[in-house]
């Protein structure tokens, strides 16, 4: 430990007295009222005849940096829509090559802007090529849905079989809101990202290489999900309202006496913020809800056998009714010029009731084998309590952070499920508590050099989710008694990092380091006879990561990176008790499961001109101790039910290429495009899955291939009227044991400004051609299964808000 922070010290100095060269002039733009800072604002520098000499824009953070000036008298102007222009004079002489003009604060124009809006285009791609940021209010043909939906087309992003996110072909993937951690998304897995409406969202941010400064899980990258937040004075905030109506249509008729489908599915999402801003406070409040039914599942499953074993057609019917309220609420207090204390909480409840028939017929005869019926009631709440303190120092960019973060996540589970088969009748059912608690506490520090920055922090994350699970079988049950009756996951890690970034003429170098040392307890009910002894370890890791940014000119920048994730079990995938909403194919997690890590390569570039811009990215992952659910017979039901089960599978690979193109076609349509192509392998592997029985497996080297494309044409139509249309298209993929086949999508979306501008409404349908259910196969030893699931994806919304 001792050796990386001289290490660090180290480079501190080297780049301190190595960074001379031109005059450099930087600053940080911050609004007069609120003392936040001001994301691209244009900074222009002319020379004393008034001629413009070079020119930028402020960071997220409101800071700007200008390299390359030399002696002279020079002006520099700063300037936003909505704010006064500034002019600062500046002498540049030969003594001082560095000019920090602090903090520039600009003041709100008096002028009324409502007859003339101007939109600034903001790029996709940041300026380093390590992030990529979508504006969701511009996502016209996802509105009314939630964050996952909002998702499905942007570049690099895909969604799988079981309504996971995926970034370049890997779901291990760590989800932000507002950056930290949130138990909204749902116990380590992403199930929560469809229960987020996407209307109180203002921007998505994908980064595919993160610094040492974010937490080291994810081998695919990070997604961060920024809530909307309002900086205007006094008080301000706007009302609105969705109603969709999805599975308009019948696509394949059920089998025979089952529950009916549910069809033409309402959907309601209602939302309200208010803001209000003063010199001092900043307090904020956001609420939205969704009340809706729809089908979550309508698969239709075939079972071929090769043991003996008759064959199985069934099919899997999911309909839902659910309802989720979120609230958002909280306070910037600006003690004074130099710190600010920000309180906020955010609280999601969300209740549902699934309905599911799941019949079994023999495909020789079409008579019924079984029918099994549940009516799962689930009651979840989260709720994230944050408290940050920022103090800016004297010299701009200079700032510490100190967070505090509680969330906690609860889940209420009562599963009461009938069998009826011509072995006899049963009616079982099972109750499953888990609360998820998370507690952590960080400190961020950032010092500004003459070419660069340093940033240093540290965090601490206690982790506790603590499982009962209890059982009521009845005659005939088909439940396992021997799984016991609770579980308890502990999960403790310390990290340090150090991050150095140097920015010079022509190269940009970024290296950094992270080291975390982690303790991880699964408490197991002794009366569990599959899993009879706990599991504890830990380790002590070290996860660097560089790039190196060249600058050929300002239109054209090439970025390699080099980073080393890890990627922890889910508490799901951990979790020893299965799940009964399919007996044939029960899931089932691992608790002996142990994490995966990666080491990623990338070499990226982008040429920019006066109306578009093309990002390519190449990346190689290589990947240990990988983790996917596999699945095997169980012998002890002579081959009739199939496991699936998360194992560590060796090693593999992730091998790929990513495309964005943005380009202004005419003054009225501009389009945005993506393509995406990846190869998937992992490694012959063999071992022994432990429940229910000892049962050993074994698979040959499987490769996959695969790409995606997806393209958005936005126009403006006559009277102002915003059209979009969205083409995703996903071709055949291969998965672990079988192959997913080709699907796509066509959706669109209408936006109108009213009321001068307070108004907004918004017409939009996704997937109106219905092809994007999901078709599959998976070979096993001894069976062969071939799927497709029509599940809702066809859904049509008319959305209203007003803005005061």
């Amino acid at each position: 430990m001792k050796f990386y922070f001289t290490l660090a010290i180290t480079l501190i100095l080297t780049i301190q007295s190595y960074a001379q060269g031109n005059a450099v002039i930087s600053g940080r733009v911050i609004e007069l009222s609120t003392k936040n800072p001001i994301p691209y604002a244009n900074i222009l520098i002319t020379n004393d005849s008034d001629a413009t000499v070079t020119g930028s824009i402020t960071g997220e953070n409101g800071r700007f940096s200008i390299k390359g000036l030399t002696e002279g008298d020079y002006k520099v102007k700063i300037s936003f829509i909505g704010y006064k222009e500034k002019e600062i004079p500046v002498l540049v002489g030969s003594l001082n090559n560095a000019f920090d003009l602090g903090k520039i604060e600009l003041k709100e124009s008096s002028e009324n802007l409502s007859e003339v809006v101007i939109t600034a285009k903001k790029d996709i791609v940041s300026s380093s090529l390590d992030k990529k940021s979508f504006n969701i209010e511009n996502n016209i043909s996802q509105a009314g849905g939630s964050a996952m939906d909002a998702m499905r087309n942007l570049p690099g992003v895909t969604v799988d079989t079981e309504g996971k996110i995926l970034l370049r072909g890997s779901d291990k993937v760590t989800v932000l809101i507002d950056g930290k951690q949130s138990s909204l998304t749902g116990f380590g897995n992403q199930k929560g990202l469809d229960n987020i409406p996407a209307s109180n969202i203002e921007r998505i941010e994908i980064i595919n290489n993160p610094s040492a400064k974010y937490d080291s899980r994810g081998l695919a990258g990070i997604v961060n999900i920024i809530y909307k937040k309002e900086n205007k004075n006094g008080f301000n905030g706007n009302v609105g309202l969705n109603f969709g109506v999805g599975e308009l249509n019948i696509r394949k008729a059920n089998l025979p006496n089952i529950m009916d489908k549910y069809a033409f599915t309402p959907k309601i999402n209602p939302s309200f913020n208010l803001n209000y801003h003063s010199k001092n406070v900043n307090l904020f409040l956001q609420t939205d809800g969704i009340v809706r039914k729809r089908v979550n599942s309508n698969e239709f499953i075939t079972r071929i056998y090769s043991n003996g074993n008759p064959n199985i057609r069934s099919q899997f019917l999911e309909n839902r009714t659910q309802e989720l309220y979120n609230i958002k609420a909280g306070v910037d207090w600006f003690i004074d010029d130099t710190n600010k204390l920000t309180l906020y909480s955010l609280f999601q409840d969300e209740y549902h009731i699934d309905r599911g028939d799941v019949p079994y017929d023999f495909i020789l005869d079409g008579s019924r084998k079984r029918l099994w019926s549940w009516a799962e009631d689930e009651n979840t709440r989260f709720i994230n309590y944050v408290a940050n303190f920022a103090h800016n120092f004297k010299q701009a960019g200079h700032t510490l952070d100190v967070g505090l973060l509680y969330t906690k996540g609860g889940e209420d589970e009562l599963f009461p499920f009938t069998d009826t088969s011509d072995t006899g009748n049963s009616t079982d059912e099972t109750h499953l508590l888990v609360d998820e608690i998370v507690t952590g506490l960080n400190v961020d520090y950032v010092k500004p050099l003459r070419s660069g920055r340093i940033e240093l922090g540290s965090k601490v994350e206690i982790r506790k989710i603590p499982i009962s699970y209890k059982i009521n079988p009845g005659t005939n049950s088909v439940l396992d008694p021997n799984l016991g009756e609770w579980s308890e996951y502990n999960q403790d890690v310390y990290a340090l990092y150090a991050n150095l970034i140097h920015e010079g003429e022509k190269l940009d170098i970024e290296g950094g380091f992270r080291v975390e040392q982690t303790t991880i307890n699964y408490d197991i009910d002794p009366a569990n006879i599959y899993y009879s002894k706990n599991d504890a370890y830990n380790y002590f890791k070290f996860f660097p990561n560089v790039r190196l940014t060249l600058k050929a000119d300002k239109n054209n920048k090439i970025s390699a990176f080099y980073n080393r994730r890890i990627d922890r079990p889910g508490e799901f995938e951990l979790r020893p008790f299965p799940k009964y909403d399919d007996p044939e194919i029960l899931k089932t997690g691992n608790p002996y499961l142990r994490p995966q890590f990666t080491q990623t390569f990338e070499l990226a570039y982008k040429t920019k001109w006066r109306e578009g811009s093309v990002y390519l990215a190449g990346f190689y992952r290589s990947i240990e101790d990988i983790f996917e659910r596999i699945f095997t017979n169980d012998d002890t039901t002579s081959g009739t039910i199939i496991n699936s089960i998360p194992q560590n599978l060796g090693k593999g690979s992730n091998l790929g290429f990513e495309i964005t193109l943005e380009q202004t076609v005419t003054n009225n349509w501009d389009i945005n495009g993506s393509f995406n192509w990846y190869t998937n392998k992992i490694n012959a592997f063999s071992g022994t899955s432990i429940y229910p029985s000892p049962q050993p497996f074994y698979f040959d080297e499987s490769k996959s291939n695969t790409w995606n494309f997806k393209l958005n044409n936005n126009v403006t139509l006559p009277y102002k009227i915003d059209f979009q249309l969205s083409t995703v298209y996903y071709a055949p993929n291969i998965i672990p044991q079988g192959k997913v086949k080709e699907r796509y999508s066509v959706d669109f979306g209408l936006k109108k400004n009213v009321l001068k501008d307070k108004g907004e409404i918004k017409l939009s349908a996704t997937d109106l051609l219905n092809t994007f259910g999901i078709k599959k196969s998976i070979i096993g030893d001894g069976f062969n299964l071939t799927s497709t699931n029509y599940y809702e994806t066809q859904v049509i919304t008319l959305g209203v808000k007003y803005k005061f």
